[in-house]
């Protein structure tokens, strides 16, 4: 147990990534119900708590983070309780997105600190993405409240919020498979801005740590010779 924990204590990155990969899992089958989303809601909590733990563990400033993830569990259970909201939903977005950019912005620092390739910052590298796609998809989710219409889908009027998950995480991988799209400008506008972010990230942030890893493959048999 103490070994686990200890793991588990070493590595908040690849804790937040596997609890956001579980929260996206478990979204299908509880999204549907006020139960359901009051579980959803706790666990939006668990992130956000995950990502502040996260976030002790960079170099960026916690209590910017603990100020903007405070409101954001309030909402998100808030939310929980009266899905459909406008004003709340807004709120929420405001309060998450800007949480989620500072976490991932925090992330990104951790990852240039120091000429290593850790396995945590390997988790990193993972979580900060994701944690980009929500971000944007809390962006999405307070464009088409102020500008209705926005996002045209599957759904009819306004489209889901896991449904502008699924369209960010498309924007920034880069893939394009969306049924959900962007029909105004603000819109458009925010997803090009998301697709750029996407590319800079593989083009900066990857790029870094394969070169990094490679560097140290090189380098291997020279400190075996010495």
């Amino acid at each position: 147990m103490k070994s686990w924990a200890r793991r588990l204590r070493d590595h908040p990155s690849a804790v937040l990534l596997v609890g956001q990969l579980l929260g996206i899992l478990t979204y299908p089958f509880l999204g549907s119900s006020v139960g359901g989303r009051l579980v959803l809601g706790v666990v939006g909590l668990a992130l956000v708590v995950l990502a502040l733990w996260a976030v002790h563990q960079s170099p960026a400033v916690t209590w910017v983070a603990v100020l903007l993830g405070g409101p954001a569990m309030v909402f998100t259970i808030w939310e929980a309780i009266t899905p459909g909201a406008d004003a709340v939903v807004l709120l929420n977005a405001l309060f998450h997105a800007p949480f989620y950019f500072y976490v991932s912005w925090a992330m990104i620092r951790y990852l240039f600190a120091d000429s290593k390739v850790t396995h945590d910052e390997l988790f990193a590298t993972g979580a900060a993405f994701t944690v980009v796609a929500w971000g944007f998809a809390y962006l999405y989710a307070a464009t088409q409240i102020i500008w209705p219409g926005s996002f045209v889908g599957p759904d009819a009027g306004d489209q889901t919020w896991f449904a502008l998950l699924f369209a960010s995480f498309a924007s920034l991988t880069g893939v394009g498979l969306s049924d959900v799209l962007p029909a105004s400008a603000h819109a458009r506008a925010l997803v090009m801005v998301e697709q750029v972010a996407g590319v800079m990230y593989l083009a900066l942030v990857v790029s870094r740590l394969v070169g990094l890893t490679t560097l140290r493959g090189i380098g291997a048999p020279r400190d075996k010779e010495q």
